[in-house]
């Protein structure tokens, strides 16, 4: 998804349905990946699990993983914050409207969301914004978030090394230098 791959995304989801994957961990990280990917890029890949679930006759999950409401969304992004970054996330929201946004609709709408915990929706993120290229800045952020939740940088690195076939060289090497700069952080 992070690197539009929708013809392999399609290709390779039937393969992963049949070897146990979740349907609602798909489903998880399609909504996650609007906030990475913007909704134009999320929107086909949608579609195109839609239609795959369908085929292999999974009822798509109809109950609801949300766990927030309009009031406490933002109370609960930004204790989903600092549970991943530290407890000065608290107060990062009031920093500025887009912080705000980011405390109440990445990390306290989908975030809190059931179906994926913290530690599986940190990895996914580090895939994301691993795969655009240009957010590096975030990417050193989420593989510091990713370590504190305990994806060390092996494991951070053995992503990378499965994603090197669809990023390339060039975003992969940086997701190393990425995971490094963090580490020694």
């Amino acid at each position: 998804m992070g690197c539009q791959g929708l013809d392999a995304f399609q290709d390779f989801l039937p393969k992963a349905l049949d070897e146990g994957l979740d349907p609602v961990w798909i489903k998880e990280m399609l909504y996650q990946s609007t906030d990475y990917l913007g909704l134009g890029r999320m929107w086909p890949f949608l579609g195109a699990a839609n239609d795959v679930l369908e085929a292999q006759g999974i009822v798509l999950p109809a109950c609801g993983e949300s766990t927030t409401t309009m009031e406490n969304r933002l109370e609960k992004g930004a204790q989903a914050q600092a549970d991943i970054f530290g407890p000065q996330m608290l107060e990062a929201w009031k920093t500025s409207h887009v912080n705000r946004w980011l405390a109440a609709n990445c990390f306290g709408d989908y975030y809190t969301r059931t179906g994926l915990d913290l530690k599986q929706r940190e990895m996914i993120t580090f895939c994301f914004l691993m795969a655009q290229g240009g957010c590096e800045p975030q990417l050193i952020a989420h593989a510091r978030g990713n370590m504190n939740l305990g994806n060390d940088p092996e494991f951070l690195t053995k992503v990378i090394s499965q994603c090197l076939p669809y990023i390339g060289y060039p975003r992969s090497l940086n997701a190393i230098r990425c995971v490094e700069q963090a580490a020694a952080q």
